[in-house]
């Protein structure tokens, strides 16, 4: 595997470690744990935020690091790992951020003198995204079988989709009557949830569908990258909605956890089917 130049191995090494001791640090001060950070949102979307944090404390913070450590040893693997999670610290960061109530003169919060924070780690992610995109094997070959893959397709486009009706109804919710389940409590959110989901999240999983028909032979590292995205954001989905089962949230609603799990299961079979169907050469 080709790391580079060797300052941009240990440079881009020693980012991915810290960002990954930035994340357990950031998800620890949160509602999570210690509840020193206070996000400028309704009480209730802490149950969401804790269930996200934990799964920044522990996966991805897992991946980066262990990442971060194979590629200042040198090993091969470093590659796999790490362009598992840029995608998914900047869809985190920029929701963080843009995502809470700013201006709603009923909330209060101090998320914003841990600004600096966020900011670095989106940073590292564009870091990361670019390097583990370089240094990803280029050479490799598909093994698709059509009847395999049309099945692939045809279970995961139903369930994408399922999923934007779902965003697409309480989008047209809120046009038609001003309002939507949980969409008074934290407009904002609400609006970031949907436009990252339907603009960023489900165009890329009908992409990847896409290109594993269209040039499935030149787009593993892209596939890998998408996937990255796809297991550790559906992941995260699924923590929150736990936690907002366990908390008795009100917004909290069983058609649409039971979508998430459905989508989960499609995509960690996905993942193995996708793994299972490249060889490196």
């Amino acid at each position: 595997m080709n790391f580079g130049k060797e300052h941009e191995r240990i440079g881009v090494g020693i980012i991915a470690i810290v960002t990954g001791a930035l994340l357990v640090y950031l998800a620890a001060l949160g509602p999570l744990w210690l509840n020193i950070i206070k996000y400028k949102t309704a009480e209730i979307v802490n149950y969401q935020l804790a269930g996200q944090d934990i799964v920044n404390m522990t996966l991805l913070s897992g991946l980066l690091i262990v990442g971060g450590v194979m590629l200042l040893l040198k090993k091969r693997g470093a590659g796999y790992v790490l362009i598992m999670t840029p995608l998914y610290l900047i869809y985190f960061c920029l929701s963080y951020g843009v995502g809470m109530e700013w201006s709603h003169p009923d909330y209060s919060g101090n998320s914003e003198q841990y600004f600096y924070y966020f900011l670095i780690i989106l940073i590292a992610a564009l870091i990361i995204l670019l390097y583990s995109v370089y240094i990803f094997p280029k050479q490799y070959k598909s093994n698709f079988r059509r009847k395999g893959l049309t099945a692939y397709t045809v279970v995961y486009t139903i369930f994408l989709l399922a999923f934007a009706m779902m965003w697409l109804g309480e989008v047209n919710e809120v046009i038609k009557t001003g309002t939507s389940r949980g969409y008074n409590i934290a407009p904002v959110a609400f609006w970031t949830v949907r436009f990252f989901d339907l603009g960023f999240s489900i165009p890329l999983g009908l992409l990847s569908i896409y290109l594993l028909w269209i040039r499935p032979d030149e787009t593993f590292g892209i596939q890998f990258l998408f996937y990255g995205f796809f297991v550790t954001m559906i992941t995260a989905v699924n923590a929150m909605a736990f936690f907002m089962y366990v908390n008795n949230d009100p917004t909290f609603e069983a058609e649409s956890t039971i979508v998430f799990i459905i989508l989960a299961t499609i995509i960690y079979t996905g993942f193995y089917y996708i793994l299972r169907n490249y060889k490196v050469t």
